[in-house]
């Protein structure tokens, strides 16, 4: 379970999320929607222990981030868009191997972890290439498997099929659900709302770093009188609002 308490993160004057306060279940997937610079990065990089919170906290998998952030960190999975963690000079294998052995796995088992995770995003084709080498839609399946190598129990995922083809991002998409079954916590933010709506169980939706609504993509729907996810989100959190 992931749990926000009164979440706040501050750049000198600027607020850049302000009091959030949510709980994600064990086993359920749910969206983090806002415009670019809502918050939503600054959210998951706090809940990654990478940003200390200015006030507030948040307990993942009953650990709370500021009291034990190096505890977390060997139970979450990152993902941030844009941002690959790879290391160029090591080809695929070697980057998911060696983000394997920090999280101190056994030999024997990366292997089989490595072995399951490039059938799952098709890189059997290049898990021995250069990570320097490759397409953006190679690098960010990397990307991805190097972040759930030591199989965390909460994935903080921030545009999660960012550069990926239809075929791979269906191939992720399949992933997650799988994730979601074996009880994992999933928070992801996206802008593809035909992936929200596939993927959610519920979303929230913050504006300038403030929690405006929250609840199924259908109580919202209902709520607020929208045609559709992309209505929704213009109204809640759109530049007019």
């Amino acid at each position: 379970m992931l749990e926000l308490i009164g979440l706040t993160k501050k750049f000198g004057s600027v607020t850049a999320v302000d009091n959030l306060s949510f709980t994600v279940q064990k086993g359920e997937i749910f969206g983090l929607l806002g415009e670019n610079g809502a918050g939503k990065t600054t959210t998951l990089r706090m809940l990654a222990t990478m940003l200390k919170p200015t006030s507030g906290t948040a307990r993942l998998a009953g650990i709370d981030i500021v009291k034990a952030p190096e505890e977390v960190r060997g139970r979450v999975g990152i993902l941030f868009g844009g941002e690959s963690g790879l290391y160029d000079r090591l080809t695929v294998y070697e980057n998911i191997q060696y983000f394997g052995e920090l999280n101190d796995i056994p030999v024997k088992e990366i292997k089989k972890r490595i072995q399951t995770l490039s059938g799952v995003f098709g890189m059997d084709d290049f898990l021995d290439k250069r990570a320097g080498k490759l397409s953006k839609g190679m690098r960010q399946k990397a990307s991805f498997a190097r972040a759930i190598i030591h199989n965390p129990d909460v994935l903080l995922l921030d545009e999660p099929t960012s550069g990926l083809d239809v075929g791979a991002m269906r191939e992720v998409q399949s992933f997650l659900r799988n994730q979601k079954d074996e009880g994992k916590t999933i928070l992801f933010s996206s802008h593809t709302m035909s992936e929200v709506e596939k993927l959610c169980d519920r979303i929230a939706v913050i504006h300038k770093g403030t929690l405006v609504d929250m609840g199924t993509t259908d109580e919202l729907l209902k709520k607020y009188g929208a045609h559709g996810l992309e209505d929704l989100f213009v109204r809640l959190a759109g530049d007019g609002r």
